[in-house]
C-alpha cells in the first residue's frame, strides 16, 4: 500500500477491525520511511448478478436505481433512507449468497413490493402502481 503523504510503499499494519456487518476491514497503518498514520478500508468485490428485465433485455444489477424507485415511493412518509439502503444491502447479500448469475427482474420487483406493503400501505400502493402499471385504483 502506497503512504498517501510520500508515496513509499514499504509500511505496516498497526491495528485491525472487522466492520460491524462483517463485510470490510479497516487498517491502521504506518509507513516506515516518514512514520505517518493513515487508514485504508478492505472490502470483497462483489460480483452481482445480471438482471434480465421484461423485453429480455440484461442489465448490471444497480443498487441506485433501486433505492431511488424506493425514495419515490416513500416521499414524505415516515420510512428513512437507512431503512431503504439497509434493505437495498440484504437484497445485494442474499443476491450473493443464492450465486445465480442471472436474476429476472420481477424477483427484485416482487421483493421490494413486499418489503413496502410491510412497512407503509401508500408507499405499497405508490410503487405498486407504477410497478404493475395499474390503469385504474381498483387493480391492486
Amino acid at each position: 500500500m502506497k503512504c498517501p503523504y510520500c508515496s513509499k510503499i514499504d509500511n505496516k499494519v498497526i491495528d485491525s477491525r472487522l466492520s460491524k456487518d462483517g463485510r470490510m476491514i479497516r487498517r491502521r497503518r504506518e509507513c516506515i520511511a516518514c512514520e505517518r498514520r493513515f487508514t485504508t478500508y478492505e472490502k470483497l468485490e462483489e460480483v452481482l448478478p445480471m438482471i434480465v428485465k421484461k423485453d429480455a433485455r440484461r442489465e448490471p444489477f444497480n443498487r441506485d436505481k433501486i433505492i431511488g424507485g424506493m425514495k419515490k415511493a416513500c416521499q414524505k412518509l415516515p420510512i428513512s433512507i437507512n431503512q431503504i439502503e439497509e434493505f437495498v444491502d440484504s437484497l445485494e447479500l442474499y443476491f450473493q449468497e443464492i450465486g445465480h448469475k442471472e436474476i429476472d427482474s420481477k424477483e427484485i420487483g416482487e421483493k421490494v413490493i413486499n418489503k413496502l406493503k410491510e412497512w407503509d400501505e401508500v408507499a405499497y400502493v405508490r410503487f405498486a402502481s407504477v410497478y404493475r402499471q395499474f390503469k385504474d385504483i381498483n387493480e391492486s
